[in-house]
């Protein structure tokens, strides 16, 4: 598995596998997460928010492979912000997961006149050694720079929507300049924008034998992104984990680029409230 460094040195695989609503119930969350360690990730994304922090931890814990091999991301909900619960809702993180650590903590989104006070927050997380990593989740540009008025520490990524028919090019560049790096969660999309039957996605992978899915993940990976997947499938998780035998031109890079509409499917991170 391909990695990228993060601030302070930190390696996150550039590939993991999303869990939102990855299964209905407890066991078929744990099965997904273990069907994907078995296909060989190593990297798993989960949050407070998902419910699912148990299934996901057993599932990690039950692998058979080293803790240290496998790199974990869990996120602070807007809620345990607005009540001054974060250190709380750390450690509840922690103990659902039944780990000692994680790999990588997020703001999931951020809370509208609290971006100092969390991040400071965070930062003390960090300091406690119990996350190796410490970033936000779904910030614009003008979210990060007020966290970083105060702060000490550079968020290590942002993770946001990024997909083909949202390719945040703003966000993206000023993220690039900071050393922050992207995190791409729906890179597939969703239904409603059917990137999977688009057929400058399927011609691009005609000429390679990959499916427009892999397109999809092969461009992240090309333009720098990590990206998490979301699939309980266990064909599907072996098809996005093959993407390291081809490599896209810069033509095609653009040609994905221009299917850009802004177009999103999920909150726009000044509207979201909690």
């Amino acid at each position: 598995m391909k990695t990228k460094k993060l601030h302070g040195g930190v390696e996150i695989p550039v590939i993991g596998l999303g869990t939102y609503k990855i299964g209905n119930t407890d066991e078929e969350t744990y099965r997904a997460v273990r069907t994907a360690l078995d296909a060989g990730y190593r990297h798993i994304d989960t949050a407070t928010l998902y419910e699912n922090e148990r299934p996901v931890g057993r599932a990690i814990r039950e692998s058979g492979i080293a803790r240290e091999e496998i790199f974990v991301t869990t996120k602070l909900w807007g809620s345990d912000i607005l009540s001054n619960r974060i250190q709380e809702a750390f450690d509840g993180s922690l103990s659902k997961l039944g780990l000692d650590y994680v790999d990588l903590y997020l703001v999931h989104w951020p809370v509208k006149g609290k971006l100092g006070f969390t991040w400071h927050a965070m930062e003390q997380l960090f300091h406690s050694g119990k996350t190796r990593s410490i970033g936000v989740s779904n910030h614009l540009v003008h979210h990060i720079e007020e966290l970083l008025r105060d702060a000490s520490i550079m968020p290590t990524v942002n993770q946001m929507e990024l997909h083909p028919c949202l390719t945040q090019k703003d966000v993206v560049a000023y993220c690039n300049r900071k050393g922050i790096v992207p995190v791409s969660w729906s890179p597939l999309g969703r239904n409603n924008i059917a990137l999977l039957e688009n057929e400058k996605l399927a011609t691009i992978g005609e000429k390679y034998g990959k499916s427009p899915a892999q397109v999809i993940l092969r461009w992240n990976v090309d333009k720098g992104f990590v990206t998490i997947p979301k699939s309980s499938d266990a064909r599907r998780q072996k098809e996005n984990l093959a993407i390291f035998d081809f490599q896209l031109t810069a033509e095609e890079i653009s040609q994905i680029d221009a299917l850009n509409r802004d177009h999103r499917t999920g909150f726009h991170p000044d509207k979201i409230s909690f």
